[in-house]
């Protein structure tokens, strides 16, 4: 997989933290937050509202939450596509080209709001050639 690391971290599930990695050409971003419950993934436009959320886990389902974990977001050579790493695991991807955006939850079923994830979030092994 090639990607170009624009943020990464250290995550401890259910602690606090949000970590943006902007895209390469500065004109998307993807944002992780774990609030203490829950972690999700946000794509947005860079000075724009949210455009699309992933469910990543809940916190106390988690079974190795007490380990910490590495995260990373990492872009396309395009710049037009963001996966989310844990571990080294890719756990999301955004295609800010095709409005898309998979999930290993699944979760939500499609975006609340517009054009985005009209399909649904279904993980899709496929979505990681955009990285290929």
């Amino acid at each position: 997989m090639r990607i170009q690391v624009t943020a990464a971290g250290t995550l401890h599930v259910g602690q606090p933290l949000v970590l943006q990695g902007d895209s390469p050409d500065e004109r998307f971003s993807a944002v992780f937050e774990d609030d203490g419950e829950t972690g999700y993934f946000y794509a947005r436009e860079r000075a724009g509202p949210i455009r699309d959320a992933l469910h990543i886990y809940n916190a106390r389902g988690v079974e190795d939450r007490d380990a910490a974990c590495v995260i990373k977001a990492g872009w396309s050579e395009d710049g037009k596509a963001v996966v989310l790493l844990i571990n080294d695991l890719a756990h999301a991807v955004f295609d800010f080209h095709a409005q898309r955006g998979w999930c290993r939850s699944g979760y939500p079923l499609h975006s609340a709001g517009g054009a985005w994830s009209a399909q649904g979030h279904e993980w899709e092994e496929a979505a990681l050639a955009l990285f290929a």
